[in-house]
């Protein structure tokens, strides 16, 4: 996959080959050994997950896949620290494509820029880089409401 053509809105983009990213099996989400709090947690649980139980024999993700990954989960851990109330919660989940994150925060505001465009700012107003990154490196971004009030932001990221 080319990493540098994913202008696409996130939410609309498919995989290669008409299949359905929805079509590919799931596995069950890895549990972390202790709750994760902060981003460089999230980054150490999901390059292990993606390492020990992701790839096999028949795929092994290439560092440039990682290297997407780790800002993929930094924007969206430090996304919820910052913004969400804080990191409630983070599940790492391995499907046939890559993986798909799970965030959980505190806040029930949806950013109105996780569906946006995918473009980097050109002036600085308060919002950073974080969302475009997203759009741009993940596919199937989702925001829904938890029970009990926060959201979860989900997302897959290729790792093929």
């Amino acid at each position: 996959m080319d990493r540098t053509d994913t202008t696409a809105i996130a939410s609309a983009a498919s995989p290669p080959g008409g299949m359905s990213w929805e079509a590919a099996p799931v596995t069950t989400a890895a549990v972390a050994p202790a709750p994760i709090t902060t981003a460089a947690m999230a980054r150490a649980y999901a390059r292990s997950v993606v390492l020990e139980q992701w790839n096999n024999a028949d795929r092994t993700a290439m560092e440039a896949a990682l290297i997407d990954l780790s800002l993929v989960v930094s924007e969206l851990a430090a996304n919820a620290v910052r913004h969400g109330g804080g990191l409630a919660g983070f599940e790492v989940t391995p499907t046939r494509q890559g993986v798909r994150l799970a965030v959980h925060d505190n806040s029930d505001v949806v950013p109105a820029a996780a569906f946006g465009p995918g473009s980097l700012p050109t002036k600085h107003h308060g919002n950073g880089y974080g969302w475009p990154v997203i759009i741009r490196l993940a596919r199937d971004i989702a925001v829904e409401p938890r029970p009990g009030g926060g959201k979860t932001v989900s997302v897959l990221v290729p790792l093929v």
